[in-house]
């Protein structure tokens, strides 16, 4: 029953016949803006959203590599 419910509703969307499949991409592509969107916009507990802490572990990383360049440079400079 559920099917043939959803069959119906989809059968309903415009472009059957030139697009298929295909009819249905501006759907996807509005929810995948919304789901951008949210990262973007909404904070948790108004401090921290997706982008916050993608750019602190982003720049925690960057900051391990640099000290370990560091320390293998002065650790071959002080063994000559």
């Amino acid at each position: 029953m559920r099917s043939q419910f959803l069959k119906r509703v989809l059968d309903k969307v415009p472009g059957k016949k030139i697009f298929g499949l295909y009819r249905f991409l501006p759907c996807f592509f509005i929810l995948g803006a919304a789901l951008e969107f949210s990262m973007i916009n909404w904070r948790v507990n108004n401090q921290v959203n997706f982008y916050h802490t993608y750019k602190k572990r982003r720049a925690e990383e960057v900051a391990k590599i640099i000290h370990a360049a560091q320390t293998q440079t002065q650790s071959v400079s002080s063994s000559h």
